[in-house]
């Protein structure tokens, strides 16, 4: 299965990792006062989130995401007989 395109051409603005995340006893989940780690905004353009974060005070940094290789491949190519398998019989 390959990966789409979908909504991958978007800025992503979200926080830094919050280090006063607390686990709790009794279900195991992370807490924090803290919300601003739940909040992603997506602009289209990069201008736009550099705008966004300068007009609302924030500092940022600019991650730039590797872009990868998708080799096109077809549903019948499932069934060639010539496809190598990771498992033996």
């Amino acid at each position: 299965m390959q990966s789409g395109l979908k909504k991958t051409k978007d800025w992503i603005v979200e926080f830094e990792f919050d280090s006063t995340l607390k686990k709790d006893v009794l279900m195991g989940w992370n807490s924090s006062a803290n919300t601003e780690k739940q909040v992603k905004l997506s602009f289209a353009n990069l201008d736009d989130a550099i705008n966004w974060c300068n007009n609302n005070n924030f500092t940022y940094r600019v991650v730039e995401q590797s872009l990868k290789k998708i080799k096109p491949k077809s549903y019948a190519s499932n069934f060639f007989s010539n496809r190598r398998t990771s498992w033996t019989h």
